[in-house]
């Protein structure tokens, strides 16, 4: 079985003891680990997998937080660097009634943006691996330029590659910018997974079936449409499949794509996926890959915090049951 690599932010969410009031009004936090590769390697590891993440934190309290907390998790930490030219991340959420979130980020810059490419070793990386990437570090900063070393390298030893744009506005310069960034890596990509509430933004196509074919270029070979509690589609090359959801009790939506991500990620690296099986392995297996995603993605929202709230690979296949 292959291993993931995840590359980008690391932070601390700090989630509410309130719902349903503006983040201005909330006056008690919890602390949590967050950030979406690291989320989605959390879930790897804790479905069983090896999984690794590539980023820098700040010698301060809060990178010792996270450190701790990802190696409890089963992440390997030897990837992650450490400076004292900028501080560990942090992200305040608010939460409204039905666990959906608004953020306030502290990062100018964080300790994340500051990975030099010098700090990739192109090394790392084999065949049957897979790189996971977002777009919230490909913001202007050395850490876009580690980005794409990792991508290169990942790709040229026989990786392949998966993007999640997890498009969050209030980090970029502007929307434009955002959007331009996101649709330069999408090629790069082998696997694309996409929020329905993205899809418009991030391809500026408001029909939904033209805007997902729009997404196949350079090397994409699958896309993958999320939904919330209504599943999710995968998207290869003339052919659909789709999944329901579960409904269960929600308490905060944060990390849940990211648990759909890694399950989604996890069984291709179980089933042995490579850059010249995977779209067959997507196609052979899509109903026990998106139903196990979708059943990841559901019980993640029934916690607090993303990687505190993600199951375990028995609680996924009960509720698959």
């Amino acid at each position: 079985m292959g291993n993931l690599f995840s590359i980008g932010e690391i932070l601390i969410d700090f989630i509410p003891h309130q719902k349903g009031i503006a983040l201005k009004d909330v006056d008690s936090f919890t602390r949590v680990p967050g950030g979406a590769p690291a989320n989605v390697a959390a879930a790897v590891a804790k479905f069983g997998g090896t999984a690794s993440l590539i980023t820098k934190v700040g010698q301060d309290a809060f990178g010792d937080f996270l450190l701790e907390r990802l190696a409890e998790a089963g992440v390997k930490t030897d990837k992650i660097a450490r400076t004292k030219e900028a501080n560990t991340g942090l992200a305040f959420v608010s939460l409204r009634e039905d666990g959906e979130r608004d953020f306030s980020f502290y990062r100018n810059p964080s300790a994340d943006l500051l990975l030099e490419a010098s700090e990739v070793n192109a090394g790392w990386f084999g065949p049957g691996d897979v790189l996971h990437f977002g777009s919230v570090d490909l913001v202007d900063s050395p850490m876009k330029k580690a980005h794409v070393k990792a991508i290169i390298a990942a790709k040229t030893n026989g990786a392949f590659i998966s993007f999640d744009p997890n498009v969050r506005l209030p980090l970029w310069d502007n929307p434009k910018q955002c959007r331009e960034t996101i649709q330069e890596f999408i090629p790069t990509a082998h696997i694309l997974k996409v929020a329905d509430d993205e899809l418009e933004f991030i391809t500026g196509i408001a029909d939904e079936s033209v805007a997902i074919a729009s997404l196949f270029t350079g090397d994409v070979l699958a896309v993958v449409l999320t939904k919330g509690a209504n599943g999710a589609d995968l998207h290869v090359q003339n052919e659909k499949f789709t999944s329901a959801g579960y409904s269960v009790k929600v308490e905060d939506t944060t990390g849940a794509g990211d648990a759909f991500t890694g399950a989604f990620l996890y069984q291709l690296l179980k089933l042995g996926a490579g850059q010249d099986n995977v779209e067959t392995l997507l196609k052979d297996h899509h109903g026990e890959i998106l139903a196990f995603a979708n059943a990841s993605g559901a019980l993640a929202t029934t916690g607090k915090g993303a990687i505190s709230s993600l199951p375990t690979k028995d609680e996924v296949l009960e509720l698959m049951k």
